[in-house]
């Protein structure tokens, strides 16, 4: 039995970091679509849609460093709505680095878990980003378990660490010990300065085996770069011990359409979680 989660990209393409990895730098001026707030119409549409196939997550996902006051409020007014219209769907929020202060507002609007990546090894992250630091992520990560929001953590892989790296980043996440593991695998664009990296695909399998024989009670997720990078074989990842799946579209890339990924779980029997 595997889970569905969604996502919302309500504020996008606007973060002034330098994560190479990603199209929402402003830096790196990669051709994907820019605005700084979703209308409220919009998300409540694409909640209703994922709770319609059955999601039982819904990710509230801003572009930036962290949680400012502006986007903390929109966030609160939205998990407030949200939560009147759909009372069971776990909704998420991923914002960026963020206080505990912050982190308690959203979980009293009605926020149940919070996502904010690791992204790789402490060492790797360097190579990777240098306007914030590794352990900015760490300590968010922290603060979300100390105010009693679950906690939805990952990372990338593919971005040209190595087997080390990934191994010490799977060390990190033990000791936050995560309800949720979102793995995702690099989706280059021409824009980035990170270039493609010769990662195969029983490499990316065997990652998520390791994950799931060390996070034997977390949900292991395969995020972003399902499709691109399994290709084919996307499908192995549940025989690797993945049990979650994004569906729909992700912040800046396509997904597979709904329907499809439906309709290849029910021929390969494969039972979704459904909200109760």
């Amino acid at each position: 039995m595997i889970y569905l989660c969604a996502i919302s990209n309500i504020r996008s393409g606007i973060c002034t970091e330098d994560c190479k990895f990603c199209t929402q730098s402003v830096k790196f001026h990669a051709d994907i679509e820019r605005y700084t707030k979703k209308p409220i119409d919009e998300i409540i549409k694409q909640a209703h849609t994922a709770n319609a196939l059955g999601a039982l997550g819904f990710c509230l996902v801003t572009a930036g460093k962290s949680l400012t006051p502006k986007v903390l409020d929109y966030i609160s007014f939205l998990a407030e709505e949200l939560k009147v219209k759909f009372p069971k769907l776990n909704l998420i929020a991923c914002n960026g680095t963020a206080t505990k202060q912050q982190l308690k507002q959203l979980k009293n609007s009605g926020i149940d878990s919070y996502n904010h990546n690791l992204a790789t090894s402490q060492n790797f992250y360097s190579q990777i980003c240098t306007t914030h630091t590794w352990e900015e992520r760490f300590e968010t990560c922290e603060n979300v378990k100390e105010v009693g929001l679950r906690l939805c953590t990952g990372g990338i892989i593919g971005m040209g660490e190595t087997d080390s790296d990934r191994q010490d980043f799977l060390n990190s996440l033990q000791k936050l010990n995560p309800e949720s593991i979102p793995i995702n695998f690099y989706h280059h664009n021409e824009a980035l300065p990170l270039k493609p990296k010769n990662l195969t695909i029983n490499q990316g399998l065997e990652f998520i085996y390791e994950t799931r024989k060390r996070f034997p009670n977390s949900i292991v997720m395969v995020a972003g770069g399902r499709e691109s990078f399994f290709g084919q074989e996307q499908y192995k990842i549940f025989e690797a011990g993945a049990n979650a799946i994004i569906i729909g579209n992700y912040l800046t890339t396509k997904g597979n359409e709904p329907h499809r990924d439906l309709e290849k779980l029910k021929k390969l029997n494969i039972s979704i979680i459904h909200l109760h």
